[in-house]
């Protein structure tokens, strides 16, 4: 990815929401006055910068890369792009459990032993026209292990969200304008706040989005959970999940409502 000149704009857009901005804004978000300053007036910042300001920032330092326009660390990538299949249907099965249920998995996911990485990540290209927020927020979905195919499904499971698998092609190349209820969507299967997403892509939120349901919630930790699985444990937790599903018969048509 291009490093993003707007970055800075972005994240002091993001301080100014959480109350961090005016004169002494780094001091606020807690992080080195000198380096802050450096990046809101348009330097790029650098890989550990970057990992320090996300955690003093509260948000994951791969979405920060992301939206920075940086190439992610492979540290922060998933482990295996060949899961995205298996993690695509471990979502789609597990919104349709009950919550303890969708609790169990996360729990199973977590046990799995750390394999070793075998391949670099890396994710579909978009053939972005101009680098936007559109961009920005697909690739963020896509270091979720979610191809075109697994945000569709994962989306109109558990927002309000339904588009085609390749609508969300087009919002990755800026071809398609992202708007309120996709930032508010994109955040709750992020497990970001939407407020912040709002800030941080620019995009205006006329009122306070609820919060999420909870099996966005939900969704959006196993996502970020099933990352460090490679493709024959995420098929290991798919198959679970599938099991799961087939034994509540009430669970079967529809996502769970919790």
């Amino acid at each position: 990815m291009t490093e993003d000149p707007g970055f800075g704009t972005a994240l002091a857009r993001l301080l100014d929401h959480r109350g961090l901005g005016g004169p002494q804004p780094a001091e606020r978000a807690g992080v080195r006055d000198d380096r802050l300053r450096a990046v809101l007036a348009g330097s790029g910042p650098g890989d550990e910068p970057l990992r320090r300001l996300a955690a003093a920032l509260g948000l994951r330092a791969v979405d920060l890369f992301v939206l920075a326009g940086r190439a992610v660390p492979d540290d922060m990538a998933p482990l295996d792009a060949t899961a995205a299949t298996w993690v695509k249907s471990t979502v789609t099965d597990a919104v349709r459990l009950p919550a303890v249920r969708r609790r169990e998995l996360l729990r199973r996911i977590r046990e799995l032993p750390q394999e070793e990485r075998r391949s670099r990540f890396t994710p579909e290209p978009l053939l972005p026209l101009d680098g936007g927020p559109g961009t920005r927020v697909v690739r963020m979905l896509q270091y979720r292990n979610l191809n075109w195919s697994g945000m569709a499904a994962a989306l109109a499971l558990t927002t309000p969200t339904y588009l085609s698998a390749a609508t969300y092609g087009v919002i990755g190349s800026g071809r398609k304008e992202l708007t309120p209820r996709l930032v508010t969507d994109f955040a709750a299967l992020l497990g970001i706040d939407a407020g912040d997403l709002a800030a941080l892509t620019g995009v205006v939120l006329r009122e306070a989005p609820p919060p999420p349901p909870r099996r966005a919630v939900d969704a959006a930790a196993l996502l970020w959970a099933a990352r460090r699985l490679s493709a024959a444990q995420a098929r290991q937790i798919s198959e679970l999940a599938r099991s799961l599903r087939e034994a509540s018969p009430d669970a079967l048509q529809r996502p769970a409502r919790d």
